[in-house]
Parts: structure tokens; C-alpha cells; sequence
């Protein structure tokens, strides 16, 4: 299980802490769930994030591989319910448009994106599951970001609109 925590100040992205965790193929099911949960947990009392995103289950041909993902999945997505963080979750194809602007890209795309995206000076990579999950992180900011000034609503309508940016009208 892979994790990506960033750090957001003003329009400055940084990396916090990237890395995955290795569940033993020797500890049966529940011993791994339980450590993710730990680690999950942990990661939450020490950054204190605001928000979590997550990879959204991918449908593949293995009915027992999806499963366990599932399993392990929503341990992660309840520790952070537990601790009151708002979930959202992001599908793999939209995570990789997000980042590489192609739905399809492959893992090494993604993370010479995300090297040049936060300006990260390791060349190589050990494992693609933690740059997925940045890539998560990343994705989930970009989504929620907004170009447009701080503390404006959605405008419902023109109207809306010309009230919110009377400097814009243009008067003939």
C-alpha cells in the first residue's frame, strides 16, 4: 500500500512524506487490514491532514485480487472517516489525466510528471504504488483547487455573475 502526503501553502505544492508499507505475505488477511489501519492511523496523528484521497477500485478480471483491495480500501477509508477527514475517491484514469493530462499513461509517465510537477530530485523510483499514491494527493488538489479568488460562490446564472466581478462588465 502505497501513501503521498502534500503540503499546500498559497499556490506552493511540497511533498511531506511518500513511501509505501509492505504487508508480509506471511500474516493472514486480518493482520494485514489491521496494519494498514495502524499505519493509516498513525500517519493521520502525525500530519494532521484536512483532507483524504483515494485510488477508486478498478474493475479487473480477478474477482479475489478485487476483493482484498476492496477490503483493504475501505480499513484506510474508515480510519479516516474515524478521525472526521472528508473522503473522496478518484478513479485511476482520471488520477493519470489529472497529472500527465492522458488517461492512459503509464506508471513511469506519471512520475516523471510528478517529479517535474514538484520539483523532486530522485530520479528513480522503488515503488510505483507510493508514486500512485501521490499522484492521488496531487490529483485531489488540482480537483478541489480554484483559480478563482477565495471566498467567491459559484455564480448561479449571468446575473450572479456581474455581482460577484462588477470590474468585468464592459459598458458600451
Amino acid at each position: 500500500m502505497g501513501y503521498g502526503i502534500i503540503a499546500i501553502s498559497g499556490n506552493t505544492v511540497r511533498l511531506l512524506e511518500m513511501d509505501v508499507l509492505k504487508l508480509s505475505g506471511q500474516k493472514d488477511i486480518y493482520e494485514r487490514l489491521q496494519m494498514i489501519h495502524s499505519k493509516v492511523c498513525k500517519i493521520i496523528v502525525t500530519h494532521k491532514p484536512h483532507l483524504f484521497a483515494i485510488e477508486a477500485p478498478f474493475f479487473g478480471k480477478n474477482v479475489q485480487s478485487m476483493l482484498k483491495l476492496g477490503r483493504a480500501q475501505g480499513v484506510a477509508i474508515a480510519a479516516a472517516m474515524q478521525s472526521g477527514i472528508p473522503v473522496t475517491e478518484y478513479s485511476p484514469k482520471k488520477i493519470k489525466q489529472s497529472i500527465t493530462g492522458n488517461g492512459n499513461a503509464d506508471k513511469q509517465q506519471v512520475w516523471k510528471m510528478l517529479q517535474h510537477i514538484l520539483q523532486l530530485t530522485e530520479s528513480d523510483i522503488k515503488y510505483y504504488d507510493a508514486s500512485d499514491a501521490l499522484a492521488v494527493a496531487l490529483c485531489h488538489h488540482f480537483q478541489t483547487a480554484s483559480p478563482v479568488k477565495p471566498g467567491l460562490k459559484k455564480a448561479n446564472g449571468w446575473g450572479d455573475f456581474i455581482a460577484q466581478n462588477p470590474g468585468r462588465v464592459i459598458k458600451k
